[in-house]
């Protein structure tokens, strides 16, 4: 996938999707095979260098600093940047105001309803200007307003020339807003195509969509 492109990942559980984010970030090693950024082979780099090469990941499972604030919780991440104090507060206020939740901004993260959460997450990922976000499960445990709110701001991010890939059971809401999307099984690629293609599939209807789906 390039920059700027929206790509999803789906296929049913166990299906090896979200052992691929990790292989990306480096949380494990693959048994053969290479992961490449450009040209570059990163197979071998630890998740930090990933980062600061421009991947970031936002796994399923709450991420935040509960006990700190909203607000700290992106300081927290620029403190390990090379940015002055000035700098730091003003990159958080322009992130805050930029995901929509300057309101929250001395609000403790455990207070916070699912999708406020997330918004924080990606808050937080934007911090280190990313050139990819892999997102795992963002639709997952929040309400229908607030899934239309991230694929408005999934589509802002695909805007700004940052790739995102995303996996999530949400299949049509994740169809919605992808450029094109991988169906994976058992470990392999089955299909890859856009919305229709992928719908219209037999296969993908047979192994995953099921013969009644529709967007």
């Amino acid at each position: 996938m390039s920059q700027g492109e929206v790509v999803g990942l789906l296929g049913p559980n166990g299906a090896g999707k979200t052992t691929t984010f990790h292989l990306i970030v480096g949380l494990i090693k693959p048994d053969q095979g290479k992961i490449l950024l450009g040209e570059e082979d990163i197979t071998h780099l630890p998740t930090y260098q990933r980062a600061r090469k421009g991947i970031a990941y936002l796994p399923q499972g709450p991420s935040v600093f509960q006990n700190l604030t909203v607000k700290e919780n992106l300081i927290a991440i620029l403190q390990t940047l090379n940015f002055s104090l000035g700098e730091q507060e003003e990159r958080a206020n322009h992130l805050l105001s930029e995901l929509g939740i300057s309101h929250l901004a001395k609000q403790k993260a455990y207070l916070l309803s699912g999708g406020e959460r997330r918004r924080v997450e990606i808050a937080r990922a934007l911090v280190t200007s990313p050139h990819f976000i892999l997102l795992d499960e963002p639709f997952a445990g929040i309400d229908p307003i607030t899934v239309s709110d991230l694929q408005t701001i999934i589509s802002e991010l695909k805007n700004k020339n940052i790739g995102v890939l995303l996996t999530d059971h949400s299949v049509r809401e994740t169809l919605q807003i992808t450029d094109f999307s991988y169906i994976v099984y058992q470990g392999r690629i089955l299909i890859t195509g856009k919305r229709d293609e992928l719908t219209q599939d037999k296969k993908a209807r047979e192994i995953f969509l099921g013969e009644k789906f529709k967007l």
